[in-house]
C-alpha cells in the first residue's frame, strides 16, 4: 500500500534515521542548562558521539524537571523561536507546559496526518472533533493533522451532544474524534434516536483513555462503523498522534523515524525483557524547542515484537496499561487498568464498561469491589454465577480477591471526556 505521509522504512532505514535524529538531539540539549548538568553529572561532556547502543549511559528526565525549570522548561531554543506552548490537564501543582517551534508544530501535524492516514482516511473525509481546545493538545493536534491531510474539519469539541448529532447529520461527517467515553456515549445516543441511517459516519478516532477491545466492538456495532481506532500521546510527545492501531488492531504502530522507544524496569530502570511489561521511555529525534531524552512517561506498556500482518513496516507497542505511579495496591497487589479490561472481555455476557471502589474497614483491611455492566440485551438472570466465575477468573489472574457485583446495561456513569473508574475510598 502507497501512503502520502508515512514513510516506507526497513529495518536498516529506521536504524539509520534513529542514529542521525539521536545524534542531533544530543547536540540539542546542551543548548539547556537543565539539560547541561544532568549529561555532566553522567560524566558526559558536549561534543561525546554517542550511538544507539549508548542509550544506557545517558540520563532520564521526569515531570520534576519539567516543573522546575517552569514556565518554560528544558527550553533548547531562543524564547523568540518559540510559536506556541501546550501545557499538561493536571490538576495538582504547577502545569507542565511545553513549547513548540514552527518546526515542532509542523512534525505535531504531520505525526496526527499519518494516524489518520493509516486509519484509511483521505482528503475526501470530513473530520467532526470532540476532544478539549485551548492549552491541552488535543483538539488543536487533531484539527491540524486534518487540515494537513486535506479533510474538511468541524471543531466543535468535547460535550455539546446535540450540536454534534445535528453536524453529523447536516455535513455528514464521516470521522469523528473523541474520547473512548464520548464515543460510547455518542453510538448509545444515536442508537437511542434511531439516527443511523441520517449519518455518514465510519470511522472513529479515539483516544486519552484506556479502552477495552469489547468497547471497540460496542461502538463500531451501534454506528455501524468500519473501524474504531486507538491513538496514543502526550503534551510531552508534541500531542496525541505518537502511535495508532490499524485496520489488524494488533497493537499500536509508533513512528519510529520521530521518537526511540524503550520499556524499562520502573525501579531499576533496566531495559525489561521483550514482550513484557514496563515503563515507556521515550526518546525524540526531531523535536527542537524541547527535545525529550529518555522521558520517563509513568505509562505501563509492552513493546510488541514481530510485524504486523497488515505489512506496515514500524515498529508496535500494546495499549497502555496504566500508569506506573497510579497502580493501584490493594493488599500488597499492584494491579493497574489493562489487567480488568483483559478478564472482562473474556466475558461474551458483559459489557465493556466498569467501575472500581476501593474501602477499608475498621480493622484496617482493604476491600475492593468491581462493578460491571451486562452487555447489552442480556437479562440477569444469571448475575450470581456470573460475578462467581469472573471472581474466580480475575483471583487467577491478579492474585487479589475482590467482589464483583453486574448491574443493568447502562447503569455507570458516562461523560463526555475521561470516565472515573476507580474510586478510593480508602
Amino acid at each position: 500500500m502507497s501512503y502520502r505521509f508515512i514513510p516506507q522504512l526497513d529495518d536498516a532505514d529506521i536504524r539509520r534515521q534513529q542514529e542521525e535524529g539521536l545524534a542531533n538531539t544530543l547536540a540539542r540539549v546542551w543548548n539547556s542548562p537543565q539539560y547541561g548538568s544532568k549529561l555532566r553529572a553522567c560524566g558526559l561532556k558536549p561534543g561525546d558521539q554517542l550511538g544507539l547502543d549508548d542509550l544506557a549511559r545517558l540520563p532520564t528526565v521526569d515531570v520534576d524537571d519539567l516543573r522546575e525549570g517552569y514556565p518554560l522548561p528544558l527550553l533548547c531554543v531562543p524564547p523568540t523561536d518559540v510559536v506556541r506552548i501546550h501545557a499538561s490537564s493536571g490538576t495538582t501543582g504547577k502545569r507542565k507546559i511545553l513549547a513548540y517551534t514552527a518546526a515542532d508544530v509542523d512534525t505535531f501535524n504531520l505525526q496526527m496526518a499519518r494516524c489518520y492516514e493509516l486509519a484509511g482516511l483521505t482528503a475526501e473525509d470530513r473530520m467532526q472533533i470532540a476532544v478539549g481546545y485551548g492549552l491541552w493538545t488535543a483538539g488543536v493536534g487533531f484539527q491540524g493533522g486534518s487540515e494537513k491531510l486535506g479533510m474538511l474539519t468541524v471543531p466543535v469539541g468535547p460535550g455539546n451532544l446535540e450540536m454534534h448529532l445535528q453536524l453529523l447529520q447536516d455535513l455528514e461527517t464521516t470521522c469523528f474524534g473523541a474520547t473512548a467515553s464520548m464515543a460510547l456515549l455518542l453510538a448509545e445516543e444515536v442508537e437511542r434516536a434511531d439516527l443511523g441511517k441520517k449519518i455518514k459516519l465510519r470511522k472513529m478516532i479515539c483516544g486519552s483513555e484506556a479502552r477495552s477491545e469489547k468497547m471497540r466492538q460496542t461502538i463500531e456495532s451501534k454506528l455501524g462503523l468500519q473501524g474504531c481506532y486507538d491513538i496514543a500521546g502526550m503534551t510531552e510527545m508534541y500531542g496525541p498522534g505518537t502511535a495508532i492501531d490499524c485496520d489488524a488492531h494488533e497493537g499500536l504502530h509508533y513512528w519510529a523515524d520521530l521518537f526511540i522507544i524503550e520499556v524499562l524496569d520502573p525501579v531499576t530502570l533496566q531495559p525489561v525483557a521483550e514482550g513484557e511489561v514496563g515503563e515507556m521511555v521515550v526518546t525524540s529525534l526531531r523535536k527542537e524547542a524541547v527535545p525529550l531524552l529518555r522521558y520517563r512517561t509513568h505509562d505501563l506498556c509492552r513493546l510488541l515484537p514481530g510485524r504486523c500482518s497488515c505489512g506496515l513496516n514500524m515498529p508496535r507497542h500494546d495499549r497502555i496499561l496504566g500508569r506506573s505511579d497510579d497502580m493501584l495496591i490493594y493488599r500488597g497487589v499492584n494491579i493497574y487498568p489493562g489487567q480488568y479490561m483483559a478478564v472482562i472481555g473474556e466475558f461474551t455476557e458483559l459489557g465493556g464498561e466498569y467501575q472500581v471502589e476501593l474501602t477499608r474497614d475498621e480493622r484496617g483491611l482493604d476491600h475492593l469491589t468491581l462493578t460491571v455492566e451486562r452487555a447489552q440485551g442480556v437479562g440477569s438472570g444469571n448475575d450470581a454465577a456470573l460475578a462467581q466465575a469472573l471472581e474466580h477468573r480475575l483471583h487467577k489472574a491478579i492474585l487479589a480477591r475482590m467482589q464483583v457485583v453486574v448491574v443493568d446495561y447502562a447503569t455507570l456513569p458516562r461523560t463526555f471526556s475521561k470516565s472515573r473508574r476507580v474510586v478510593d475510598k480508602r
